[in-house]
């Protein structure tokens, strides 16, 4: 009885144009066959260090997050600092 364990990102979305959704597939096989599937999610935002992200997630990021994009991320979080008093 042979178990394996294939992890792998199979899923990324852009989300409001900065947020940044990964999704990491977990796959147990028994003999080659499906026994379970784990999932693990987190959100990247444009001021975040990137360079521990996979490749696949970097290229995206940096595709997506253009100047433009992280200027509108910032007069975002300055519109929440000041909504919420801070």
């Amino acid at each position: 009885m042979a178990l394996t364990e294939k992890i792998e990102i199979d899923r990324i979305e852009v989300v409001n144009q900065w947020i940044i959704q990964v999704r990491r597939n977990t796959t147990i096989e028994r003999d080659g066959e499906f026994v379970s599937n784990s999932f693990h999610r987190w959100v990247l935002n444009p001021d975040m260090d990137i360079s521990g992200q996979e490749q696949k997630v970097q290229n995206i990021a940096n595709a997506a997050w253009t100047d433009e994009v992280k200027a509108a991320y910032e007069t975002f979080k300055a519109e929440q600092a000041k909504r919420l008093g801070a």
